[in-house]
């Protein structure tokens, strides 16, 4: 498994707590920025880890900027990408057992690191329950964002 983390500024202080679980993991990552607390747009980097996880360069994704709201947004105009924009272990664990959700974004101004961190093991450790009803359901978001491209 590989994870693509992009941050902003409002998520820089999280990261490295990011990729310390992902080391301390064994698990694969490629940092896409941002690298300093200097004010950058989000959109870049929630780009950049889209890209990453829709050509398949990495498997899932984790956005950090100071609400995820912008990031998770972004993420989402992308074919391909189910980002969810989760702040607690609950929606964390369900986006990925019942949306097979590849990216996750949350504010750094919203939770505290600890919960954070939680979020992101929880995400990229519990497996797309493959139910018959859910496949259904997430093929059906794929209708849907495949019908309504302009």
């Amino acid at each position: 498994m590989k994870i693509a983390i992009g941050v902003d500024h409002g998520g820089i202080e999280y990261k490295q707590a990011v990729i310390d679980l992902l080391e301390s993991q064994n698990i694969e990552y490629k940092d896409f920025g941002c690298y300093s607390t200097d004010s950058c747009d989000y959109t870049e980097f929630a780009e950049k880890v889209a890209k990453a996880v829709v050509s398949g360069d990495c498997d899932k994704g984790v956005l950090i900027c100071g609400t995820g709201i912008g990031m998770s947004i972004a993420a989402n105009k992308f074919k391909g990408i189910r980002c969810a924009h989760c702040h607690d272990l609950f929606s964390a664990e369900m986006t990925r057992l019942h949306n097979n959700s590849n990216v996750v974004a949350f504010g750094a101004r919203v939770i505290d690191k600890d919960l954070a961190v939680k979020i992101v093991d929880k995400f990229i450790n519990t497996p797309f329950s493959n139910e018959e009803r859910h496949i259904r359901r997430v093929n059906d978001i794929i209708r849907i964002e495949t019908e309504n491209l302009k």
